[in-house]
Order: structure tokens, then sequence, then C-alpha cells
């Protein structure tokens, strides 16, 4: 008997119908045997319906002094989704339980809005599972030390099921969603993209924080961290599928680079609309600036993504980074009127129409001029570089946002990855 995580994304819980298609998957995994924990999101569209009329309340911008507020708002879509889901369990004949985050407890920090997981207590799960109860779990949400509910952020879910599979040594995790695994790139943009079987975490690292949408970054480097055995795959199959043959599909995410996997120099081309650029210009050149401009950012818990500092002309530097589009009038706010002012900066301006294009493979490793190739592509098709940022398997680009899906497009086809491998 195996114990098996299932998380359903908004999409897969969109409508009454679905639930119940959901409800008889899970029931055709807990029939075989299997102890089964489930992790809903909230049914599509419902966290933003929900935070819409906290802006009907609130129409100037959504403060932190509101954060506690939002996350008791938003907590209760995965709470319904899940008592739907039970009660869609139990009139399929199975015993079920729902318990939203607090209940069980799955404990974070009190970073409201953007809450870290640091612990989950798997005693009652454990007991319902050992009871022969299907156990569903709130995604998206916990608890603080202070009693507050908190939620975890964009893709708060798949967190959630990472981390309940970690927590609970399950044999494997299932990332049900609206594409049937990971693509070389978004089909979306590039038609020819191709479904891998098989990828690294590595490479899944690099992608998700590149922008690929399949999988929640945090999700990711939980499974790499805990060794938690992940596959991507549809939840638009018929519901009666074979098992076999579900438990195969989609695209498995690999510990270690296998002699079978798919050994292509670049395995795919990730991108993110979500990037926005700051710039603090005219800085004093000298030791501890980086520090006093990120530090103030990251002290207000925003993200900091792609860095570079230019070469000091007159004893003054400028400064640029990148953080996510939600976080820019924070950023450039916090910037403007108390960094600026200690350093003496000349200004700060910021780029909200750029992008992120990178290619990802573990292949390049291995293998030289991989990112000149890209550069010549880019410049090829006229466009213009602005940030740079590498890794051992990866080369990113911050570029107009305007050039992004012919930039997309124009890689992926230069590295051949609209061909199957041989």
């Amino acid at each position: 008997m195996s114990l098996i995580v299932h998380k359903y994304g908004g999409t897969s819980m969109g409508s009454t119908e679905r639930i119940s298609n959901v409800a008889k998957r899970v029931a055709k995994w807990a029939r075989v045997g299997h102890q089964m924990v489930v992790v809903p999101s909230a049914m599509s569209g419902e966290t933003n319906r929900l935070l819409a009329l906290a802006k009907e309340l609130a129409p100037s911008t959504l403060t932190d002094a509101y954060s506690r507020e939002l996350d008791m708002l938003a907590a209760t879509g995965e709470q319904a989704s899940s008592a739907l889901l039970a009660i869609a369990l139990q009139a399929e004949g199975l015993e079920s339980v729902s318990y939203a985050g607090w209940q069980v407890p799955i404990r974070t920090n009190n970073a409201y809005t953007k809450a870290r997981i640091e612990s989950i207590d798997d005693k009652r799960v454990r007991a319902d599972l050992a009871a022969g109860r299907v156990v569903i779990v709130t995604g998206f949400q916990g608890l603080d030390e202070s009693g507050n509910i908190t939620t975890l952020g964009r893709g708060g879910s798949d967190t959630s099921a990472v981390a309940v599979a970690a927590a609970m040594k399950a044999d494997e995790c299932l990332i049900y969603t609206d594409v049937d695994g990971v693509y070389t790139t978004d089909p979306r943009v590039v038609p020819e993209a191709r479904r891998l079987e098989t990828v690294s975490f590595e490479e899944m690292l690099e992608m998700a924080s590149m922008g690929s949408k399949v999988l929640q970054i945090r999700s990711v480097e939980f499974a790499g961290k805990y060794k938690v055995k992940l596959r991507v795959l549809s939840s638009f199959t018929p519901w009666d599928i074979d098992i076999n043959t579900e438990a195969a599909s989609g695209t498995l995410i690999t510990f270690e680079e296998d002699e079978n996997m798919e050994q292509a120099i670049v395995s795919g081309i990730a991108f993110s609309r979500d990037e926005t650029k700051i710039s603090v210009l005219g800085v004093p050149d000298k030791p501890g600036i980086a520090y006093q401009i990120l530090g103030a950012v990251a002290d207000a818990n925003i993200e900091i993504d792609m860095i570079i500092q230019n070469i000091s002309k007159g004893g003054l530097t400028d400064f640029s980074f990148t953080v996510n589009h939600g976080d820019y009038a924070k950023t450039m706010d916090l910037l403007k009127n108390v960094v600026m002012p200690k350093l003496g900066a000349e200004e700060v301006v910021g780029d909200t129409k750029i992008c992120k294009v990178s290619i990802v493979g573990i292949g390049m490793r291995s293998h030289v001029g991989v990112a000149s190739t890209m550069f010549r592509v880019l410049s090829e098709e006229g466009i213009n570089i602005q940030m740079i940022s590498t890794s051992e398997i990866k080369t990113s680009v911050v570029i107009d946002e305007k050039y992004m899906e012919l930039a997309v497009r124009a890689l992926h086809k230069a590295f051949g990855l609209d061909q199957a491998p041989a």
C-alpha cells in the first residue's frame, strides 16, 4: 500500500462537475489500496473574486495594513473547495474528511500573503488514513505562532502539496493541472513545443524560477530538498483512464541525471512577463552599497531576481535589479523615500515594460558556446539585451517585452527543441 498525494489546481476544481470528476479519480486510486491525501486549490477565479471584494471596500492600493485580513479572506477559497471535494467523495461511497491548514496544523512564519512553511504535524492526518479515510488538506495556507491564518502566496497550493508529501514521506506526489506535463516552452507561444517525459529537479527549479508556470518554484525547492518523487500530469484526461497508464503519464521530475533522460544541450525555454526593472542611479561606489540597497528591499519581504552594477565613473555607479510586478510600486516607494535619501543617489527609475527569457538545460554543463548562440540569435532578430544572468545550467536575459514571443520562438528553433531527441 502506497501513500500518494494528489494536488488539483483551480481549473481542475472550477465547477461542481469538475470536482465530481476529481472525486471519481481520487476514489479510483483509493479503491486499489492507496492511502490518499488530496490538496486542492480554490475554485478557478475564486481568490481573485475575494480580493476584488476587498478592493471595493479599500479602493486605494491594498497595503500591508490589510495583510492579515487579506489572508483570512483568501484562505476561505481553499476551505470551500476542500469541503466540496470531501462531500463529493462521500457521495462516491468513500469515507473522507477535510482540514483547513490550521487544523492539521501547517505551521508557518508570520509573513502575511507570503508565508513560508516551518513544520507540519501529520499525526491527525495519519490517524485518519489508518482509519481508511481519504484526507483533504487545504492548500495555500497555514498558521503562525500567534494562531493567525497565513497564506503562502502565488502558487502556494503546489508548495502545500509537496510539503505535505515531504512531511509524510509519501511515495509520490502527483500535481494535476490543466496541461499534460512540462513542455520545452509554452505551446501557446510555440505550437511546436514538445512535452518532456522526464526533467531533472535542477532544470525544473531553473525553469520555475525563470517563469515557467507549470510548477511554483518553492514547491520544486521542497521536492528537491526532501527527495519527493514528483509528477506533473493532466486532470482533463478521463477520470476512468487505466491507473497504470495514468501513473506513467505526464512529466516525471527526477532526482538524478538518468542515462535514459533526454540529453539535449538545452531542455527548455522559460519566460516571464512578471518582471520589472529598477535602477538606482548615481550612488557612491563604495563597499556596502549593494547591501544598503538590497538589504532594505529584502527586509521589506520583496524578492529580488537579476542584479547588475555598472562600472564606476567619477566615484559614482548605477545599480539595477528586477522584482516581480506586484512588488514594483512598493519597491519604488521604499527606494525613493527611504534608501535614496540615505545614499545620496541621483535618481531612481523603473521600467515595467520588460520580460525575462531563459534557456535551461543540464547539457549546458558540458557544452561551450551555448550562451553565445543565444546572444547571436537575439542579435540576428534585432533584439537588444538589457541584463544577463547565468548559472551552470541556465542563461537568462532581460529584453523589451514586445520582443518576448519573437525571442522565444527564435531560440526554440535555434536549439532544435521542436525536434524529438534521437
